[in-house]
């Protein structure tokens, strides 16, 4: 079932998410709905809190070669804690909840992740390139902030003109 994004400004996006302790079957299902929200989408991550769930957790699905994102190699992330961040990147970086506005971002170029599975099981991932920084993007979600947040005082502000005007068009 696909599930609606809440999209910037919205207060709920500043919420910040509480850990996922429940691991059953609604826990499974709503993971799923994720994955085709997500896809529907053409999005690589999805944190619950974007689809109205405040629950600590999120997916993502880094395309393969062939741009292609299954089901099979996403990681379903619940409870995750960013261990031994290293280096800095900037990125590029978009956002479901922020639509059309892109921003170069600077994030841990790897770290290590604890987290859990859909089963509850700890799992620990080692994560660099697109994948740390994709890691990163949502667990911001989760702690109720937004990429846009990490803009200089000058690149917010012109982002805040932009997407009003953007607004007024689409009205």
């Amino acid at each position: 079932m696909l599930l609606p994004i809440i999209t910037y400004p919205n207060k709920q996006l500043k919420m910040r998410s509480k850990e996922v302790v429940n691991f059953d079957e609604l826990l499974h299902r709503f993971l799923d709905d994720m994955y085709e929200t997500m896809i529907s989408s053409n999005g690589i991550g999805l944190a619950a809190i974007q689809v109205a769930n405040p629950i600590r957790a999120l997916i993502l699905c880094i395309p393969d070669e062939e741009g292609n994102q299954s089901k099979e190699s996403t990681l379903e992330i619940m409870n995750p804690v960013i261990h031994a961040p290293q280096g800095n990147v900037l990125y590029q970086e978009g956002c479901l909840s922020v639509p059309g506005f892109y921003e170069d971002v600077e994030r841990y170029e790897t770290l290590t992740l604890q987290y859990q599975n859909r089963h509850g099981d700890v799992c620990m991932l080692q994560a660099s390139e697109l994948l740390a920084i994709a890691i990163q993007h949502e667990i911001d979600h989760l702690e109720g902030k937004l990429f846009i947040e990490k803009l200089t005082y000058n690149r917010r502000k012109k982002f805040e003109k932009e997407y009003k005007k953007t607004l007024k068009e689409k009205k």
